[in-house]
Parts: C-alpha cells; sequence; structure tokens
C-alpha cells in the first residue's frame, strides 16, 4: 500500500483528510499518531519536523504530502476518483479554495483556541482570548448564513474540498460555541454534511475517542 496515512482519530484536521480518502474509497495505512508516546511522535517528527498531522506518506513516490489542503489537492492529482475535490474551472477552483480557508481560519482556529484553553491548567487561562474566539466564531457565522442559504455546499453546487475543511469544524464548534438554532442554514448545511457517509465514518471512527474531548458532555447525542 503505497499511501500512508499519519493522523489521529479525533483530530479535526485528520477529519479534513480522511473524508476525501473515503469519498473515494482511496487505498491507505492508517498510522494512528500519539503524542504522549516517544517513538510514535518520532515516527511523525521523522516524517515531518514540524511535528503536526495529518502527514501523508506517499512510498511509490517516495514523497511527504502534509497541510490538510495540499494533500487534498495531491490526492486530486494523484489519487482522482468520482469526486473531484478542486474544480477544473479556474473561478470555481478559486471558490472552493476561499472557502477552504475560511473554514480552517475563521471556524477551526477559534474553535480550536476556546477547546485549548479548556485544557489549560486554571492559573494558565487565556479568558481575554476565549472571548475574543467568540467573538471571531459569531462574526463567521454572520458571514456562513447568507452565504449557505443559496446553495447546497460550501463551493457551489458540488462536494468539494471546501466541505471537507467545513465538516470538522463546524461539528466540533458546534460543540464549543453552537450555531443552531440561531443560524438555520448553517444548521441545514450542517446536517446536509452530517449525513454524507464518509462524514458519518469519520465520526464513527472517532466515537471511541470523545471522552478525551474537554467538550465531550456538549457532543450532540445524535452522534454518540
Amino acid at each position: 500500500m503505497s499511501l500512508v496515512l499519519y493522523y489521529h482519530p479525533l483530530a479535526s484536521y485528520c477529519h479534513k483528510v480522511l473524508i476525501p480518502l473515503y469519498e473515494n474509497g482511496i487505498d491507505f495505512e492508517p498510522r494512528l499518531v500519539d503524542l504522549s508516546d516517544a517513538e510514535s511522535s518520532a515516527e511523525l517528527l521523522a516524517a515531518w519536523p514540524v511535528g503536526k498531522f495529518p502527514v501523508i506518506r506517499d512510498t511509490l513516490r517516495n514523497l511527504i504530502v502534509p497541510e490538510t489542503s495540499i494533500i487534498i489537492e495531491y490526492l486530486d492529482q494523484h489519487r482522482p476518483g468520482p469526486v473531484r475535490f478542486i474544480p477544473a474551472d479556474p473561478d470555481a477552483a478559486r471558490e472552493v479554495r476561499l472557502w477552504d480557508r475560511f473554514f480552517d481560519l475563521y471556524v477551526s482556529t477559534p474553535m480550536q483556541k476556546i477547546v485549548g484553553d479548556r485544557l489549560r491548567a486554571a492559573d494558565t487561562t487565556d479568558d481575554f482570548g476565549v472571548i475574543e474566539a467568540r467573538v471571531n466564531l459569531d462574526g463567521a457565522y454572520d458571514m456562513l448564513e447568507p452565504h449557505l442559504a443559496s446553495r447546497t455546499w460550501a463551493g457551489g453546487e458540488d462536494f468539494s474540498m471546501a466541505d471537507c475543511s467545513a465538516a470538522p469544524a463546524l461539528f466540533y464548534a458546534e460543540c464549543v460555541h453552537p450555531f443552531t438554532p440561531s443560524y438555520p442554514a448553517i444548521g441545514a448545511y450542517f446536517d446536509r454534511l452530517m449525513a454524507r457517509p464518509s462524514v458519518m465514518r469519520v465520526l464513527d471512527e472517532a466515537k471511541p475517542y470523545f471522552p478525551f474531548f474537554p467538550f465531550r458532555d456538549a457532543i450532540p447525542t445524535r452522534f454518540l
């Protein structure tokens, strides 16, 4: 098997890459990374010294591919399947890349700030940073609501890389700073995402690790 994926089933950015792998039935060897284990961490660092996952190793081409959006574009180019995640049309591709970055930067980043703060010791929490993150999420929701009211998927009428980014971002954001029921268009889009078989599979594989999520009590019961 020529593709090796270094990942963890609970990590949102790993979900983003697992979705296209499952969408197109791409064979890969899952290599679960335990950051608390020196040997496991060393293997990840040897592949990508930045030390962040997911990372893909393509043994056939002797190549390391890091960073989620780059990985998805790489899969689209070298492991194409029935679902294309970057449209051929340049204008449509730019739209997909825009909303991919939007979900990463303006939903995932503040969401992870809130999650990370919950993991801190009580005397090291960043209350101002959390307030700022919640304000930023509200701003992102305000932009997403009219955008999603007029389309099926984030980048248009076809499922794309933007939706791979949106699914984990919104899943965890709903737990830490809910958008339902105040944003019905986002809620309807979220339901479409969660009904996607690839997304359902990713969440099903994450279930055993949900107890380690610091907002586990806020995970909607339909996902438990």
